[in-house]
């Protein structure tokens, strides 16, 4: 008998394992979630397109950009150029300036006169589109009621104005107006939104950006650093609560307690400081697709 008679027919042969689906959740944090582009970056490196991205204040901006299409180096590098170099990022700043002098007194001297709409279009890539429907993966936007003291998920229309709300973190930004709600920064009723993608995929991620105070344990804060701190201390609360109620099958917290809210300036110190959650996530990610794998046969 020929031996190719004993080769199986095309329709015999195994068919190759799918790739597991990962949805994943980006949480708030100010700069601190500029560690979010490692996370990127792994599942760039591993050929990952999550199902669907649920992000909240910084995270909602970093999964815009991921959701875009704009690979981890490419929003890496445009970050470093956006606000890694101070004269840049105060050149940009300074463009968004009020166009009158009445105008820059008028409800007095403060940074909540920047429109943060406005803020986001002078810093964010060009990639990013204007609409959701634009974008190439799903992307839900979590941003707080401030009236109605409930959440709002923000997945169709206009994509800027639902960046600036779930990103206006108050008495710094605007609350912004959408659909006749005044809406603020949705971390503060949902600090990581991994609730949004549960039983979206095989894998879902959760990345905590909220950070912790440091310093010496028995020093007294600075009124500034207390302020922050019991942010912290609120959205620590809400998060250990949920995990409680239903964690994601991964969840992260890279080393980000050392920065501030607003320190952008020193994203070139984030990005370096919290380049040990690249290979946490990608041993852990790697090994959810050894196990699917084994469960699949």
């Amino acid at each position: 008998m020929p031996n190719d008679a004993l080769e199986p027919l095309p329709s015999e042969c195994p068919a190759p394992a799918a790739t597991p689906t990962v949805s994943i959740a980006l949480g708030g944090g100010g700069a601190r979630g500029l560690a979010h582009i490692h996370v990127i970056e792994v599942l760039d490196e591993l050929g990952v397109r999550p199902q669907l991205i649920a992000g909240s204040s910084i995270g909602a901006i970093m999964g815009a950009a991921m959701a875009a299409g704009l690979s981890g180096r490419e929003i890496r590098e445009h970050t470093l150029d956006a606000v890694g170099r101070p004269a840049e990022a105060l050149g940009r700043i300074w463009g968004l300036r009020p166009a009158t002098l009445s105008d820059f007194w008028s409800n007095g001297l403060r940074i909540s006169q920047f429109n943060l709409e406005r803020v986001l279009r002078a810093f964010l890539h060009r990639g990013i589109p204007d609409r959701f429907e634009e974008l190439k993966i799903p992307l839900k936007v979590i941003a707080a009621d401030f009236y109605e003291q409930c959440e709002r998920v923000c997945e169709t229309g206009a994509l800027y104005p639902a960046l600036a709300a779930s990103a206006a973190l108050p008495a710094l930004f605007l609350p912004v107006r959408i659909d006749g709600r005044v809406l603020v920064d949705g971390g503060l009723w949902n600090p990581v939104p991994f609730d949004h993608v549960a039983g979206t995929a095989d894998i879902t991620v959760g990345v905590d950006v909220v950070g912790r105070p440091t310093g010496d344990d028995g020093q007294i804060p600075n009124s500034i650093d207390s302020l922050y701190g019991a942010s912290q201390l609120t959205m620590r609360s809400m998060i250990n609560l949920k995990l409680k109620q239903g964690a994601p099958d991964l969840f992260f917290r890279p080393e980000v307690g050392r920065f501030r809210v607003l320190d952008f300036l020193r994203a070139k110190d984030i990005l370096e400081h919290t380049a040990g959650i690249r290979e946490e996530f990608k041993r852990a990610l790697e090994a959810q697709f050894e196990r699917h794998a084994r469960m699949r046969g």
